[in-house]
């Protein structure tokens, strides 16, 4: 029962792979050879993003195959999504460096990073498309 709506899933399984495998070995590297320095740390936060949106990346796609959204989903949405988790993950461990992460802030983090994104497919569903029979 494939979702027509929906784009292949190999070449997202791909990059989740190719992402997801470089940023843990990234950070594998970076937790067993490097002083937490400043250039390490910068480094901690770019693997730690390639990491989180590589893992998040199958299980984005497979939420929108179980629960399809009226309008079509383009490979684009997918990898922003995944992007959003990497951005959140890095966001997190900001603020945990800085010993001020609570509950209520990663909630609010995470409310306002889903509000964006909901913004963002709204303004994308609201655009004219000459092509497009539904415009009248």
């Amino acid at each position: 029962m494939e979702n027509s709506k929906l784009p292949p899933f190999k070449p997202f399984l791909a990059v989740a792979l190719i992402l997801g495998g470089f940023g843990i070995l990234g950070l594998a590297l970076l937790f067993g050879f490097t002083l937490p320095t400043l250039g390490p740390r910068w480094l901690f936060f770019f693997f730690g993003a390639a990491s989180a949106s590589g893992l998040a990346l199958p299980v984005i796609y497979f939420l929108h195959w179980r629960f399809p959204s009226p309008s079509p989903v383009t490979p684009a949405i997918i990898v922003r999504q995944a992007m959003w988790v990497g951005i959140y993950f890095d966001l997190l461990a900001w603020f945990q460096l800085g010993r001020v992460l609570s509950l209520p802030l990663a909630v609010g983090l995470a409310t306002g990073l889903g509000v964006i994104e909901f913004a963002l497919r709204i303004a994308e569903r609201s655009r004219f498309a000459p092509g497009d029979s539904n415009n009248g």
